[in-house]
């Protein structure tokens, strides 16, 4: 795994070879910051990183100066993963690493964000439902935007929070965002 851009650019990150966490494919993850760069300015937002894995996606928002990244993951040793790796990159002021279940986490939070990133596996049972929770709990900010990863088996074109949906191989982002008022 590396980073693709900012000032960590072409740095490589090795998991340990036991993960169980599917890393964004390089490809998906250069073409997603280049949709995000082009709509955000990346050094004032802030982001949620929900099922943070093995913390790629906010380790490339913190490559790119992003001033506030909370990650949020359940498997201990990802979480250690991720901790450790933002230590020995020294960017522990912009990335929060939370130890949880997304879900009991997208229970209690309360402060918005302008980007929701989730990556949950791609087998989980509950993932159609994160769109509607994530808008239940208005916790998007107006102008914000909610990105899932998933398989081609989802497709949330229907839901009115919809955007688009971009594709790259077997990783698909959906969109969504709030509504036009």
């Amino acid at each position: 795994m590396r980073i693709i851009s900012g000032k960590f650019r072409r740095k490589s990150i090795f998991p340990p070879k036991n993960f169980r966490a599917r890393p964004t494919t390089d490809v998906a993850k250069e073409s997603l910051f280049n949709i995000i760069e082009n709509n955000f300015d990346i050094e004032s937002v802030k982001v949620l990183d929900l099922f943070g894995g093995t913390g790629s996606i906010s380790f490339e928002f913190a490559s790119r100066d992003c001033p506030q990244i909370t990650c949020i993951e359940l498997n201990f040793h990802h979480f250690n993963f991720i901790k450790n790796t933002a230590k020995e990159l020294k960017i522990e002021h912009q990335l929060s690493v939370i130890k949880t279940n997304a879900f009991t986490f997208l229970n209690y939070v309360t402060e918005p964000y302008d980007i929701i990133f989730a990556d949950p596996p791609y087998d989980l049972k509950e993932l159609p439902l994160l769109p509607d929770l994530i808008f239940s709990k208005n916790i998007l900010l107006p102008d914000g935007i909610f990105i899932l990863e998933h398989s081609k088996n989802y497709n949330f074109s229907e839901h009115n929070h919809f955007r688009y949906l971009k594709t790259y191989g077997s990783v698909n982002f959906s969109f969504f965002g709030n509504l036009d008022e």
